[in-house]
């Protein structure tokens, strides 16, 4: 849920006003992801050692707050100790940090970076949770090492310091920082991406990871032969001194504006940028110290791929919020999610769905013993919301998994199984652990994420990337919009063998190509939906019925205007009202019932008679033209929202926007951060 960011400038000269402003700007860009405070560390003015060599002190700063705060209090400092911002780095190496609370308070002492103690000899930017941070902390305090703040962070600066000094001692004047961190490694358990910075080791980072993402970028700042392809093999850079700029960032959308040339770095290894080169080595849990030395790991070679974002992604455009934003770009994002993978077909041709990451897997697929979709919030929403089309296409039997259960419970997973993973990020931790777990268990594990190159789409034996552009709101909207469709398309493609559901597969595809233009209809709902937000705002409670495929579309609304309004919300099984949540009905709660055709609409309708009956304060979202079907009593006696109606299962995807806009305008109503939600962050990569 923290961010990180560093810079290092090689062979090209900024000054230290430039250095300042590359870090706040890379911290501005992750902001999105949810923090309390944030920090950074630079270099002090150069010295001179005893042997004539140049060194550099690094100066943290840290401020509890957002990224202003930080600011503010950087340049107070420094201008109270005179430090020139003028001055020139030809190799610089900074590094910065927002901190989303987990272990201690919101506090600058609790902030990042975290040091080693008096001189901040090693420094560490981290992104996760380390878990065995109380046995270390007690080894380092037998050893003599004092601890100033309450994060499971401070372990791993002490523990650096605690290898080195001891590597030292032992007579290894020449341990370089890589191996350093290899063994700081070797004693961490948990979920983490790190950042070291040492005075030791002047104008070097090192960057290395375990479950949280982490990416290099690379701007060469020459002209070379490979500057417009789209790989870049790794070792070329490692071998030339050309003036360049390194960029590390948990999110590409910190370093996109700087360049598209990245790497994202694995599980397990360790990147060293030293001398304009960058290293990769391998950590090996079972090496460590071996006799006077550290022992030496196995380098690994990578190519640099090419980052498919725009920077006009991250901005706001003419819209006040990103959440706004990306409601509204829902048809664009549904667009490209099914560009080149629907085929109309022709006179003799049946129309079809191409799902390349799928090809070579597809017929496993329809011989599993049964599809099980294994995801978090918004995610696992959408996966429920597509499961009734999955099972009448294919005939499979598909479980659902909330990540965490799974792994909690270590429920059955065979070698017979299908494991479907959906992520919007590809990097959520509990989704990782159960994917990790059904790997172990032999199943084949399909992921589904908006993120290419993320853990989920590594580590996955196929899958299908999403294609709904950067989300960088908080509470997903068009991720969730197009992983309904993906999965839909999963649906077409499993069942495509089966000629008794030809005409189904047909109607449902022209649906998803009218699908776009039936979103950007009901996004013209938009002031009514504000309307309808001004007369909620003073409520504590709402609760949203659903039943059939928009059993999910309850579940997620409730969950949007929970995350972002503050407001209490709930989405409840309509099935299941009479069975306790009836009880909750009067005059004053309001309740939003998901009644648009289908085969539950006579249900429902029954469901809105027995409200209505109890003086239910009633909000309808129905298909067009079915207002009076839906009001007991005529329009005074509830409010009815009027939505395009599609293909049921795709209606879904049209039933989620007005609740999407009443969430947003809530929120906006109500005075809070509609894209900084309280207590949560973007990317929920610890546990």
């Amino acid at each position: 849920m923290c961010g990180i960011f560093a810079y290092l400038n090689y062979n090209v000269k900024r000054d230290r006003r430039f250095i300042l402003e590359i870090l706040f700007n890379g911290l501005r860009r992750l902001e999105y992801r949810g923090y309390d405070s944030a920090g950074i560390s630079i270099d002090s003015s150069s010295s001179s050692d005893p042997n004539g060599q140049l060194s550099f002190s690094p100066l943290v700063f840290r401020q509890e707050g957002n990224i202003d705060s930080l600011v503010k209090s950087v340049y107070k400092d420094v201008a109270s100790i005179k430090l020139n911002l003028e001055e020139l780095f030809c190799v610089h190496a900074g590094i910065a940090h927002t901190r989303w609370a987990t272990h201690g308070e919101p506090s600058p002492k609790n902030s990042h970076p975290q040091t080693s103690g008096a001189g901040n000899e090693f420094l560490v930017v981290h992104n996760g949770v380390i878990t065995n941070y109380e046995v270390l902390k007690e080894t380092l305090t037998r050893h003599g090492f004092n601890f100033e703040s309450e994060t499971d962070t401070e372990v791993i600066p002490k523990l650096a310091k605690y290898v080195f000094d001891k590597a030292t001692e032992e007579g290894d004047q020449s341990v370089t920082f890589s191996l350093v961190v290899l063994e700081v490694m070797r004693h961490l358990e948990g979920a983490y991406a790190l950042i070291f910075k040492s005075h030791h080791y002047p104008n070097e980072l090192i960057a290395c990871k375990r479950g949280s993402p982490l990416l290099l970028g690379v701007k060469e700042l020459s002209e070379d032969m490979h500057s417009g392809a789209p790989f870049l093999d790794l070792k070329f850079i490692s071998e030339n001194r050309h003036p360049k700029e390194l960029f590390l960032s948990s999110d590409a959308s910190a370093i996109v504006e700087h360049t598209k040339k990245v790497l994202v770095i694995e599980d397990g290894e360790v990147v060293h940028l030293k001398d304009g080169g960058v290293s990769i080595l391998k950590f090996e849990n079972e090496k460590g110290i071996c006799g006077n030395a550290l022992s030496r790991p196995s380098s690994v070679q990578r190519a640099l791929s090419f980052l498919e974002m725009e920077v006009e992604q991250i901005n706001k455009g003419k819209y006040e919020h990103y959440m706004q934003k990306e409601i509204h770009e829902q048809p664009e994002s549904l667009t490209t999610t099914m560009r080149g993978r629907l085929k109309r077909g022709g006179s003799t041709k049946a129309k079809t769905v191409l799902l390349g990451g799928l090809k070579d897997h597809i017929k496993s697929i329809r011989r599993s013993r049964r599809i099980v979709f294994i995801g978090c919030g918004t995610s696992y929403n959408a996966a429920l919301a597509a499961r009734p089309i999955i099972e009448e296409l294919s005939g499979v039997p598909v479980t659902m998994e909330i990540a965490s259960d799974l792994v909690d419970r270590q429920g059955p997973i065979y070698r017979e199984d299908t494991a479907v993973f959906v992520s919007q990020s590809g990097e959520t931790a509990d989704t990782l652990l159960a994917l990790d777990y059904a790997l172990e268990n032999g199943a084949l594990c399909v992921g589904i994420t908006n993120t290419v190159g993320s853990a989920i789409a590594r580590n996955t034996h196929c899958g299908i990337h999403i294609n709904a552009g950067c989300e960088i709101g908080v509470a997903s909207t068009k991720a969730y919009t197009s992983q309904i469709v993906v999965m839909a398309m999963l649906a077409l493609a499993i069942g495509d063998d089966a000629i008794s559901s030809q005409a189904r597969r047909e109607a449902i595809i022209d649906g998803l190509f009218d699908l776009p233009n039936k979103v950007r209809e009901v996004l013209k709902l938009d002031q009514e939906m504000k309307e309808l937000a001004k007369l909620l705002i003073a409520e504590q409670s709402l609760l949203v019925f659903g039943r059939g495929y928009n059993f999910a579309t309850a579940l997620e609304g409730a969950l949007k205007v929970k995350e972002v309004s503050l407001m209490h919300s709930e989405g409840m099984l309509a099935g299941e009202m009479k069975h306790g949540p009836l009880a909750l009905v009067d005059e004053n709660l309001p309740i939003i019932v998901i009644a648009t055709r289908d085969a539950c609409f006579s249900k429902q309708q029954s469901v809105i008679q027995q409200l209505h009956a109890r003086k239910g304060r009633l909000i309808v979202v129905c298909s067009k033209g079915d207002a009076a079907a839906v009001c007991p009593g005529g329009s005074s006696s509830c409010r009815v929202i009027e939505v395009p109606q599609v293909e049921d299962c795709l209606q879904p995807v049209v039933n989620i926007i007005p609740l999407q806009l009443l969430a947003y305008h809530l929120t906006v109503l109500r005075g809070y951060n509609v894209d900084q939600p309280r207590n949560l962050a973007k990317s929920v990569t610890t546990q």
